[in-house]
């Protein structure tokens, strides 16, 4: 049996207010393909097709509304049936969307390819969704406790212009700031050093990665240098639970969080369910208390159950 969605809650950061969050970032269709055995070429091989909505950003903000906050995505779309079917199941689920529609340009496509072993591979074609400018944000949309980006909203133009300008717009409103390093490859397309340069102009309260993407950020297995780049670093290892450095230099604290592990054939959308399932616990806890162990510790358990959510709800065809 599959679980149920979780329940709302409201933050104790606010009393009985539920936090605010704006994610800015991808709303995309993502085309999976699920062959049940290896490919082979020249022929065809059984296997499911599926439509369904993607986009690291919409997933993140799907899941903070599950959870309970009061959840905003800032995107584009093109103007054709995919991006109207989109933003339809995303207020479905609660999320406000603050949507450009882009003419010209069709909403944007990821090809997700499931081996039958679970290993993932993708192929972007992002259209739309990297065509929102600083011209289409509302300084108002920023008036939240957090603001949540993956990198790809750092990278390119005009978008990684609008993901600047949204961190500006946040930081003048008093809100705290997240950035999950989200894929190796767009990262790292110009260079570790022009993605370090991202990450820190960027200054996340909150940085996620993946252990790839940390080590490849970091130069190396010495990861302990990206507290330089964010106050709290959480780095998803999968099966193995998370590890969780925060604090100066002089006073670091970093430990393991060992979670129970989750088997599926096909984890996306976990990472980004896992996000916000930390953001949700974190910020009930009182400001003073968020660098402490015993909150982080929370927040990677309550993540760890929201990536399971993920895993475990059967995923929703869009109908176009």
């Amino acid at each position: 049996m599959s679980p149920s969605l979780p329940v709302r809650r409201r933050s104790r950061s606010a009393g009985l207010r539920p936090p605010r969050v704006a994610v800015l970032g991808d709303l995309m269709v993502d085309v999976v393909l699920a062959p049940v055995r290896p490919l082979e070429s020249g022929t065809d091989v059984p296997g499911t097709v599926a439509l369904r909505q993607g986009g690291s950003a919409a997933n993140t903000a799907r899941w903070l509304a599950r959870l309970g906050a009061r959840s905003t995505l800032i995107c584009a779309v093109g103007r054709d049936p995919e991006g109207r079917a989109l933003i339809g199941a995303l207020k479905a689920d609660g999320v406000r969307v603050r949507a450009s529609r882009v003419a010209g340009e069709r909403t944007g496509r990821i090809g997700v390819l499931v081996a039958p072993g679970g290993e993932r591979s993708f192929v972007a074609d992002r259209g739309a969704a990297d065509r929102l400018a600083p011209a289409d944000l509302a300084a108002s949309t920023f008036r939240a406790d957090l603001i949540h980006l993956p990198a790809y909203s750092l990278l390119g133009e005009p978008l990684g212009l609008a993901g600047r300008r949204a961190i500006e717009l946040a930081r003048a409103a008093g809100a705290l700031v997240s950035l999950d390093l989200a894929s190796v490859g767009p990262l790292l397309a110009d260079g570790r050093r022009a993605a370090l340069r991202l990450v820190r102009d960027a200054a996340p309260d909150v940085l996620f990665a993946t252990r790839v993407e940390a080590e490849a950020i970091a130069g190396g297995r010495d990861l302990s240098k990206l507290t330089d780049l964010a106050a709290i670093v959480v780095v998803k290892r999968g099966r193995s639970g998370a590890t969780v450095m925060a604090g100066p230099p002089d006073a670091r604290l970093a430990f393991d969080v060992a979670t129970a592990p989750l088997d599926a054939h096909d984890t996306t959308g976990a990472g980004d369910a896992f996000d916000a399932g930390f953001l949700m616990a974190w910020l009930a806890a009182e400001p003073a208390a968020r660098n402490r162990p015993a909150t982080l510790r929370r927040a990677v358990l309550a993540a760890h159950r929201a990536a399971a959510r993920q895993l475990g709800v059967a995923p929703r065809d869009i109908a176009l």
